[in-house]
């Protein structure tokens, strides 16, 4: 998932942390409420999941909270942890003692609690992957640019809350989440940001219970009619550029209305045109709003390899930020003249 670097923005962002230190300030907490970016992914839901299940395990009062359009499978996902929708139930009842804030630290990408989140800041640590973030978000940050999904992070730090000797001594609740989110973000291992460190803990993961085949099935295997429907028109739409090496897919909000799609029914269409031998960087323009001000948003990819493109640098120019092969941006200008721009910025 992207986070949105802050050009102005005085505070770094940078660790000034550590896990220990972070698992000893949760141990000492009687609630806390934990968040992650809006559209949560399988990361996002993972690393909140598996993050609230080793505090509830000790006796921690912790709650995930989610904002925008969710994922079809959060229901089973979640299970019995318990969860709240912002939209229906913010602002909390009753004020936490800790906030972390998972998977991001971009406030565009906090949107729905920014005002309230800004005024408890002291309170809130940061825990996340990406490159680029806002570093006045929380006043404790730990950011682990290497981790292929803050599920990494998160394994880790259950194990320490927990005072295990390894992650494949987790509960097979919080194996389950964490497995999750790693092999969601990275394509089921298939990706670059797949490492040595990855393999060994999805391998202790595994060792603890978590099952890879209901993962799969839970999250990959259950599209709707309407998210093929809206992918034909993806693909129909299809641009090559700059000899075939940029592929350009566009979507207007009347392709989703008239594809009775929803907004997390183009989960993936990103990675659709990389699979072209030519194109090295394959972007999927989407059109969220166009009145009263108009709104796209960008989703990025890039193959790895020494002559591969950067795509956190791309998205940055756009105000967004992310990965090096995976990135992300929101432009409020037409999705035309954002395409202009991109074709313009990729020679």
């Amino acid at each position: 998932m992207s986070s949105n670097a802050a050009h102005d923005n005085p505070s770094p962002w940078q660790t000034n942390t550590t896990l220990k230190e972070i698992s000893d300030w949760l141990l000492n907490q009687r609630s806390v409420m934990i968040l992650t970016h809006t559209k949560p992914d399988g990361d996002a839901v993972g690393s909140t999941l598996g993050l609230c299940r080793a505090l509830r395990a000790k006796n921690i009062d912790a709650r995930c909270w989610y904002a925008g359009p969710m994922p079809t499978w959060i229901t089973g996902a979640a299970g019995d942890t318990p969860y709240e929708l912002v939209e229906k139930n913010w602002p909390p009842a009753d004020e936490p003692d800790a906030i972390v804030i998972l998977d991001t630290g971009s406030w565009s990408q906090l949107s729905d609690v920014e005002p309230w989140l800004r005024k408890h800041k002291h309170k809130a640590t940061v825990i996340d992957h990406h490159l680029q973030g806002h570093g006045d978000v929380a006043d404790r940050m730990l950011v682990d640019s290497s981790a292929a999904a803050v599920c990494v992070t998160i394994a880790e730090l259950a194990t320490l809350i927990l005072g295990l000797d390894s992650p494949a001594e987790l509960p097979e609740n919080v194996a389950q989440a964490c497995f999750m989110g790693i092999a969601t973000d990275t394509g089921w291992f298939r990706h670059s940001n797949t490492k040595p460190r990855t393999l060994r803990l999805a391998a202790d993961l595994l060792e603890a219970g978590a099952d890879q085949p209901t993962i799969y099935q839970l999250v990959e295997q259950r599209d709707r009619p309407s998210r093929y429907k809206l992918m034909a028109r993806a693909l129909a739409s299809l641009e090559l550029h700059h000899d075939g090496k940029l592929a350009i897919i566009t979507q207007h909000t009347y392709d989703f209305a008239e594809c009775d799609a929803a907004p997390g029914d183009s989960g993936g269409f990103a990675d659709l045109a990389l699979s072209i031998a030519s194109v090295k960087v394959s972007v999927v323009l989407t059109e969220a709003a166009t009145e009263p001000t108009p709104l796209t948003k960008l989703s990025l990819r890039s193959k790895a390899g020494p002559d591969g493109v950067n795509v956190n640098q791309l998205a940055q120019k756009f105000g967004g930020g992310g990965h090096a092969q995976a990135a992300g941006a929101r432009v409020n200008k037409p999705i035309n003249k954002v395409k202009a721009r991109l074709i313009e910025l990729l020679p």
